[in-house]
């Protein structure tokens, strides 16, 4: 896969899976716009992507806010005249049973997770159409699919995603944009690296392929989604779970 020339966007790629994908995508040639609501993690983010010979831009900013958005739109396209590749991944948890969630956790989640993937991708797809060429790849989740006790935000806004990306796949075909999801499960990140053990064998137990998921596995879906090599694929929800989720 080459993406050299491409101009992407990782939205929430100062650490975890975002900044993953933001190096992958650096590796195949494309100049990656890093983003985080923190300055200091898309700068370093950007630091790394140069030091694998690709450029970019760090721009801090809060992507659940309109008038950020549409400003980190504008300014990329001030750098580059165009965006080829958006990936929404900003997210975050909240987690809890529904009868003890309070409201503000649940419109948290829906904005953060699934609002902003809205705003990132309305503002994207006016210059993806006129240069009649886009991938939109917005980051699910298998709760987004099969559900999970204790995260009725988080499914709530990740199935979102889903049915957000089928419409505007829909929507933008014609153009020459595809609009597809990818559905990570289990995913060692740092926010894993405290569970205790026993939850841990426990959760892998249930993995077909028995192991977690790096996010290594899920960069290079993503990669694959923006790339040319994807071109007739759109509205599909690509799982990364080790077969936890089939059907």
């Amino acid at each position: 896969m080459d993406l050299s020339g491409r101009i992407a966007l990782v939205t929430g790629s100062g650490q975890g899976i975002g900044h993953e994908v933001a190096l992958e995508l650096a590796k195949l040639g494309a100049k990656v716009v890093t983003n985080d609501i923190s300055g200091c993690c898309a700068d370093d983010t950007l630091e790394e992507v140069r030091e694998l010979g690709s450029d970019g831009l760090a721009i801090t900013a809060d992507v659940s806010d309109a008038a950020q958005v549409d400003a980190m739109i504008k300014s990329v396209l001030e750098a580059y005249g165009k965006l080829d590749i958006l990936v929404n991944n900003a997210g975050t948890t909240r987690d809890n049973l529904m009868m003890r969630m309070p409201e503000d956790d649940w419109d948290l989640i829906l904005r953060v997770n699934l609002k902003s993937a809205w705003l990132c991708s309305k503002a994207a797809i006016r210059p993806m159409m006129r240069g009649r060429y886009g991938r939109i790849i917005n980051m699910s989740s298998v709760s987004g699919i099969a559900g999970q006790a204790g995260q009725t935000n988080y499914s709530a806004s990740k199935a979102g995603i889903i049915g957000m990306t089928k419409a505007l796949a829909r929507e933008v075909a014609s153009r020459g944009i595809t609009v597809n999801a990818v559905a990570p499960g289990f995913i060692q990140t740092k926010l894993t690296e405290n569970l205790p053990q026993d939850i841990l064998d426990t959760l892998v137990n249930s993995i077909p392929l028995g192991r977690w998921g790096s996010v290594e596995d899920v960069a290079h879906a993503v990669a694959f989604l923006a790339s040319d090599e994807a071109s007739y694929i759109t509205g599909h929800v690509l799982s990364v779970d080790g077969g936890l989720v089939m059907g």
